[in-house]
């Protein structure tokens, strides 16, 4: 167990926190990351990662979290998370232009191209855009090209026109569900969907994105900002039928992650539209996390939790971070780039990065999912992931380019 708050400790961070947000000059730590800082921890991820893809073998699964002691724990095709391992090693490769490490890349990402067709669940863009998203950015490979192309077209059959969404989870014919159920991480498929349409894809891929994200906006999200994990809907008439969590602490408490995919996913949206309605909502929710965030930048797995279940999430503060960076750049506003190089800079120390001898991923104390007591205090594939991606936007940044290209 990496660190139990206490509850008077939380509450003066939040006042702090607060505090910071009415002056514009001040941050949690007002801490920052020289590029040097950056490239030392590609340099310790990278040796991690060589550690991993020295001994594992992708067909045995792909590397979703850590055992206890600290060796990856391999998943089958059809798991969520297949994708951030390979986009790690994506990043790693845009960092060091190895050839070795593209090779690599190119072997893990490859293993996924059966999930082309896959529609079995929403989590296509993780799956895929990750995965082939970054090999494609990085290479211009048109046969990744193609694939995302096709997976898109796949992700596009869930789609339910009658309320406009896109179904999570379950089958889509299923005559034994009385509701279907879509939840907020939804958001995170819709840039591959919004790729496609831009890159041969049919023009209907951005008309299933904007009534997705129009419905998310309208259903999903309290007056004070905070989500809601989870909505059933009504097949036949497209009415909400309950609101609830999965993964968070409760049905009206506020889901760490969740909120972290609800920022990126808008700020995602405004980047590939331009409808300003997508970035005003993107920093209400952003300031709405922030307003409650402790002082080190990172936050509990779920903003409500009881005294018994006060765990760091990683995972959403990396998530998060990197959305930040994305915010900055689209507004030029110093608080979003502040906190997330403060975020970034506690990730990076010994408190959070994997060091132990046997670990082969990079940063420790994530929550997957609590209710459940599932990966608790773990490495996560997907907190490597969004990690990597955060500093190398902040690198990005630091040098005076798009932080997204």
């Amino acid at each position: 167990m990496y660190q139990k708050l206490n509850r008077t400790n939380i509450f003066y961070s939040f006042v702090f926190v607060v505090s910071c947000l009415a002056v514009s000059s001040c941050t949690a730590k007002e801490e920052t990351m020289s590029t040097e800082q950056i490239d030392e921890v590609f340099s310790f991820a990278t040796a991690q990662y060589k550690k991993a893809t020295d001994t594992l073998d992708p067909k045995d699964g792909m590397p979703r979290n850590s055992y206890a002691d600290g060796t990856w724990r391999q998943v089958p095709l059809n798991d969520w998370t297949v994708g951030f391992f390979p986009g790690c090693l994506w990043y790693i490769y845009e960092q060091n232009q190895d050839p070795l490490w593209q090779a690599e890349a190119r072997k893990w990402t490859e293993q996924l191209e059966p999930l082309k067709t896959f529609n079995g669940h929403h989590d296509v863009g993780f799956m895929i855009y990750c995965s082939y998203g970054n090999g494609y950015r990085l290479t211009q490979d048109p046969a990744y090209k193609a694939i995302i192309l096709e997976a898109s077209d796949a992700l596009a059959t869930r789609y339910r026109p009658t309320a406009k969404t896109i179904q999570s989870w379950g089958k889509m014919d299923d005559p034994n569900e009385k509701t279907y159920r879509v939840i907020i991480d939804n958001m995170m498929n819709l840039e591959m969907l919004l790729w496609a349409e831009e890159n041969g894809g049919p023009e209907t891929l951005r008309d299933i994105v904007l009534a997705h994200a129009n419905t998310t906006m309208k259903n999903h999200f309290r007056p004070d900002g905070s989500n809601y994990h989870l909505l059933e809907y009504d097949p036949e008439t497209g009415e909400v039928v309950a609101k609830k969590t999965a993964q968070g602490y409760a049905d009206e408490t506020m889901w760490a992650r969740g909120q972290a995919w609800g920022i990126y996913g808008f700020t995602v949206m405004y980047r590939q539209t331009g409808d300003k309605s997508y970035l005003d909502f993107a920093e209400k929710i952003a300031n709405t996390y922030l307003s409650r965030l402790p002082a080190d930048g990172v936050p509990l797995w779920d903003f409500d939790a009881p005294d018994d279940l006060l765990e760091k999430d990683a995972s959403a503060a990396a998530i998060a971070s990197s959305a930040f960076l994305e915010l900055y750049e689209q507004t030029g506003k110093e608080r979003y780039l502040q906190q997330a190089e403060a975020t970034l800079a506690e990730l990076s120390t010994d408190r959070y990065l994997a060091k132990g001898a046997n670990y082969q991923g990079v940063l420790l104390h994530s929550v997957g999912h609590m209710p459940k007591r599932k990966e608790v205090d773990v490495n996560v594939n997907y907190a490597d992931y969004y990690f990597l991606e955060a500093l190398t936007r902040l690198k990005k940044t630091k040098q005076g380019v798009s932080c997204i290209n």
